[in-house]
């Protein structure tokens, strides 16, 4: 059976507009760094996401060992499941949270900033790729600093595993750390 349609019968859908990126991300000297909960594996969407209405995303990413039933495969995950990084004016907050896939901007009672100096060193391990784990938000430790390799500069706490050691980086806002695999030898203490 064929059906046919009038004029009257058939929905028409007003089509969707994009805000302007000044809009959403709002002016330069307004923008902050948010965390941002995502759903269960929606953080690489969520970046795309952001991109493509003109707000800066931040994604850190590693690689880690993932054992299947036949092999071990690498992959490379967020660093923090469940949540990414963007940078935006709280202005332009409506847009965030109608991306699909966002959960909510991370702050206890509102959305609250994260310090440039924990963005600047996830940009820069999100520049190596290095292998990492997730780990346990730590306090013990002692601080150090990388002297050579992809990561110079970087400083985080050292922490010892049975087989390796690892610099443990932290979103305190998130109580989340991950443990980047380093030899000791590329690792100085901080004065």
């Amino acid at each position: 059976m064929i059906t046919t349609y009038t004029q009257e019968q058939v929905v028409q859908y007003k089509p969707v507009t994009v805000p302007e990126v000044d809009e959403v991300a709002g002016s330069k000297t307004d923008r902050r760094w948010y965390a941002i909960q995502t759903y269960s594996r929606h953080e690489k969407q969520v970046r795309d996401r952001l991109l493509a209405v003109g707000i800066e995303p931040l994604l850190p990413l590693g690689k880690q060992c993932r054992q299947w039933s036949d092999r071990k495969v690498w992959t490379t995950l967020p660093l923090f499941s469940g949540y990414c990084f963007a940078n935006f004016a709280l202005t332009g907050s409506l847009a965030v949270l109608q991306t699909p896939g966002v959960v909510r901007i991370v702050g206890t009672l509102r959305p609250e900033p994260i310090p440039a100096e924990e963005i600047a060193i996830f940009q820069q391990v999100s520049s190596a790729n290095p292998m990492m784990e997730p780990c346990d938000y730590l306090t013990e430790g002692a601080w150090v600093e990388v002297m050579r390799g992809p990561l110079v500069g970087l400083r985080g706490q050292l922490v010892r595993r049975a087989s390796h050691h690892g610099l443990v980086i932290r979103a305190s806002l998130l109580q989340r750390a991950a443990l980047i695999r380093i030899d000791t030898d590329e690792v100085a203490p901080v004065q």
